[in-house]
C-alpha cells in the first residue's frame, strides 16, 4: 500500500510517501501502526484530531477500511478561503 504524507506531516516524516505492508483493518489501526515505524512517525501522529485521511483518494473517518486500498493519504484538515 502506497501511504503519502502532505503538509507539516511530510515535513515532520521527513519523506513524502512510502510503501508499507500492513494487516490494518482501518484507518486507525494502520495509524497505531505507523506510529511504530519511528519517533518521527510518531510525532507526526501524535495528535490525530489535527488529522484527515483519504483512502483511494476518497476522504474517509478513521474507522473507514483500509483493507484493499492501494492508497492512504495522511493530511492537516484544509481550510477555505
Amino acid at each position: 500500500m502506497d501511504i503519502r504524507y502532505f503538509a507539516w506531516l511530510r515535513e515532520r516524516i521527513g519523506i513524502a510517501h512510502e510503501q508499507v505492508e500492513t494487516d490494518a483493518e482501518t484507518v486507525a489501526e494502520l495509524i497505531e501502526e505507523l506510529k511504530t515505524r519511528s519517533d518521527a512517525h510518531a510525532f507526526a501522529f501524535s495528535d490525530t484530531a489535527a488529522l484527515r485521511a483519504a483512502v483511494d483518494q476518497d476522504l474517509v473517518t478513521f474507522d473507514a477500511p483500509v483493507k484493499d486500498a492501494t492508497e492512504v493519504a495522511f493530511f492537516p484538515p484544509m481550510t477555505g478561503g
